[in-house]
């Protein structure tokens, strides 16, 4: 199965035109947070009264991407170092995965020192995404009855700048409706909200080389 929600964050993330994420490093960041809501909303993350994240029993969800951050979440660090920590690897991951399920064709790198490129098989499996996602941003749908996958997903695309899913001028215009997705996390956990909240910060933080690996 392909549609567990860091796997949806990156065909969000997608951009054809450059064979691959729109940006590599905030797509990383995207996908861990996407893991982390996906497994929350599963019941195996949790936080506890210090803020730090908390595994909630042991059985693994079968899927390689989310027990590979449930194994990092193990270690009792908050949310936000578990949204940095991996994040390349993670998105390697999603990439082989979506991949090894015919969603993505994989090419070899135009140079030696570039990064293999990679195509959607079927572009109508973003665009009816980014629809999905649209319909939430713009629909008149009270938040608190949107799917709980679409209202994470606007959360991540808006606070990861993706234009092609949120343009700049809807992230004004709808810019209550965003915060509200943003906020229904905290119901999940309130430290997960908040990491979400200050993904762009994370993001600057990690282009100057300072937020993990």
């Amino acid at each position: 199965m392909t549609d567990d929600l860091p796997c949806l964050m990156y065909l969000l993330a997608h951009d054809d035109t450059a064979e691959g994420p729109y940006d590599r490093s905030r797509t990383g960041l995207l996908v861990r947070a996407a893991a982390l809501i996906d497994l929350a909303s599963r019941g195996l993350l949790a936080e506890d009264g210090d803020g730090k994240v908390t595994v909630s029993g042991t059985r693994p969800t079968g899927d390689p991407v989310l027990d590979g951050v449930l194994r990092d979440a193990a270690t009792g660090h908050g949310w936000k170092h578990l949204v940095r920590r991996h994040r390349k690897q993670t998105l390697t991951q999603v990439e082989d995965r979506l991949a090894a399920a015919g969603v993505l064709t994989v090419k070899p790198p135009r140079t030696p020192f570039g990064t293999r490129r990679l195509t959607v098989t079927d572009r109508a499996v973003p665009a009816a995404l980014r629809a999905r996602v649209s319909a939430a941003l713009h629909g008149d749908r009270p938040v608190r009855e949107l799917p709980a996958a679409d209202a994470a997903l606007l959360a991540l695309a808006a606070a990861g700048g993706i234009r092609s899913v949120v343009p700049r001028q809807d992230h004004k215009t709808y810019r209550s409706r965003i915060d509200a997705c943003t906020g229904s996390l905290s119901a999940l956990a309130p430290g997960l909200e908040k990491a979400v909240r200050t993904l762009p910060m994370t993001m600057i933080a990690a282009k100057g080389g300072t937020g993990g690996s």
